[in-house]
């Protein structure tokens, strides 16, 4: 639609152009996802919280990850569903770049989490004497506090220099966010750096991240099989399960994402938005499921919670 612009501080999102018609089916998957998500990670947070047994670091890195999660569901999908059910496409540039600062500073914090999840199976299986005299309670909290400072300071330059910019041409985003790259194709001014900044601080973080988790993971494996018995051995790594799945789930979407953006120039667009979607809404989704099948305490804990509620 033509929309005369007299307000250069307004921005339109577009949903997933191209499937319009479709938006009312997609937003039943979404909705249904988004409350799943909010659901398990509630729970998750609730039952770390209410169990004392549960006090321990991987569980304390648990509860960041799902705090994570729900901030980030929280960021995109209200506005998202809004604009599929009320067609309420309208944002401030403000709103704009305070959810593209949420939304990148949080995806970047949660990398640095499952790092930090992977030294604590690193030292629980490597170290298993000296695990809680590394790992304190102090330790674990500064590690949060690096996760948030690090993604902060990554992500703090691309609002003020997004705000600086002029917006002469379509003020209409073709995404159902503010994406940082969505946002920058629509400023009329050199945006080299942005893109530049951009590229460097997502391979910055996900080949550093990456590279510790598999260093880590490496020294796992070679404790594991240097363990007498195979029961001790699928004893050890059965730990491990339930993190290597969330950095599957996590991982896997950024990685394709990337390769279709720089490969895929015949992939339509709505495919590039139906990914960057899933990205956003799959990890929230799956990890509370998880860790919930596949750690006792915490499907004992929720079980025994969704059990005393239909009573």
């Amino acid at each position: 639609p033509n929309h005369t612009f007299s307000d250069p501080s307004v921005f339109f999102l577009s949903g997933i152009p191209g499937l319009e018609s479709s938006h009312g089916w997609i937003s039943i998957l979404f909705c249904s996802v988004f409350t799943t998500s909010l659901l398990g990670n509630s729970t998750l947070l609730y039952v770390i919280k209410t169990d004392e047994s549960l006090h321990k670091p991987m569980f304390f890195f648990l509860s960041m990850l799902a705090s994570i999660d729900l901030t980030l569901s929280l960021t995109t999908m209200p506005k998202t569903l809004s604009i599929f059910w009320f067609r309420a496409r309208e944002i401030s540039l403000t709103a704009c770049l305070v959810q593209m600062f949420l939304l990148h500073t949080f995806s970047i914090m949660e990398s640095a989490v499952l790092l930090a999840m992977a030294f604590d199976r690193y030292v629980a299986i490597c170290h298993p004497l000296r695990y809680t005299t590394i790992l304190t309670n102090s330790l674990v909290a500064k590690i949060g506090l690096v996760a948030l400072v690090r993604a902060a300071f990554l992500m703090l330059p691309l609002p003020f220099l997004l705000r600086r910019m002029p917006y002469c041409r379509s003020h209409v985003i073709a995404h159902c966010y503010c994406e940082h790259m969505a946002v920058v194709r629509l400023a009329c001014a050199h945006t080299r750096f942005n893109n530049i900044y951009g590229i460097i601080v997502a391979l910055f973080v996900v080949v550093l991240d990456l590279t510790f988790i598999g260093l880590s993971y490496t020294k796992i494996l070679q404790t594991v099989l240097s363990l007498a018995s195979k029961e001790e051995q699928l004893k050890a790594f059965s730990t491990c399960i339930s993190h290597l799945c969330a950095i599957l789930v996590f991982y896997t979407p950024v990685v394709l994402s990337s390769v279709i953006h720089r490969f895929g120039h015949h992939v339509p667009p709505y495919i590039h938005i139906l990914l960057a979607n899933f990205y956003l809404l799959f990890p929230p989704m799956m990890n509370p499921i998880i860790y919930g099948v596949k750690t006792k305490q915490i499907r004992d804990r929720a079980l025994l919670l969704f059990h005393r509620k239909s009573f």
